[in-house]
């Protein structure tokens, strides 16, 4: 019996490793593409400021808040697992995933804008425009499409850990699925946190 708990307690610590593994590649991934940007940025400070005035600045306001509250809740639901609240550990994972819905459908509209507009890559308008607009609009929508697949992702991985808690195969005992569900929420959070400001309050 004390065997099964020493490898049950290794493979805890192998997984936490393994998402901080996962989360220290992401930064790295996520940083290369902050770098091209600044250098973008220092080449063509001008456009990019221009480009930045057609963004919706109380959109990325209130999407940032979503963020923030939906890291706080399923930081939540990780000491209520530990407590024992089963119910509010659902509530709290449910919460999150609804504050996450709330970001993609503000994303889809604020999207939708852009589109309407041409302000994309490839569309006639924006090859109207200069280099240094068609690259902020490149790096827009790619960098925050990315961050938007890994809200979708993290939509998923919370989905799984709530029914997980719901069918007790995750409970006081038992919670490193959940808690790395948590880490990797909060990387989502942390990399909105720099696009933010890059995209939408460049002076």
């Amino acid at each position: 019996m004390k065997d099964n708990n020493i490898n049950n307690h290794y493979d805890h610590e192998g997984s936490k490793i393994g998402m901080w593994l996962f989360i220290f590649t992401e930064l790295l991934f996520f940083g290369g593409l902050f770098i091209v940007y600044a250098v973008y940025r220092y080449k063509h400070g001008t456009a990019f400021e221009l480009a930045a005035k057609e963004l919706d600045v109380s959109i990325g306001a209130i999407n940032t808040v979503i963020l923030l509250i939906s890291s706080a809740t399923i930081a939540m639901s990780i000491s209520s697992i530990q407590l024992k609240k089963r119910k509010l550990t659902i509530i709290l994972l449910a919460t999150t995933l609804i504050l996450a819905l709330i970001f993609l459908v503000n994303k889809y509209f604020e999207w939708g804008i852009k589109i309407e507009h041409g302000l994309y890559p490839g569309s006639g308008i924006l090859q109207q425009h200069g280099y240094g607009e068609i690259l902020f609009f490149g790096l827009y929508f790619f960098m925050t499409g990315l961050h938007a697949l890994h809200i979708i992702i993290g939509i998923i991985l919370i989905t799984i850990i709530m029914l997980k808690v719901k069918n007790e195969k995750i409970h006081a005992d038992r919670f490193v699925q959940l808690e790395n569900t948590g880490l990797y929420w909060h990387l989502v959070d942390i990399i909105w946190i720099f696009l933010f400001p890059l995209f939408y309050l460049i002076v």
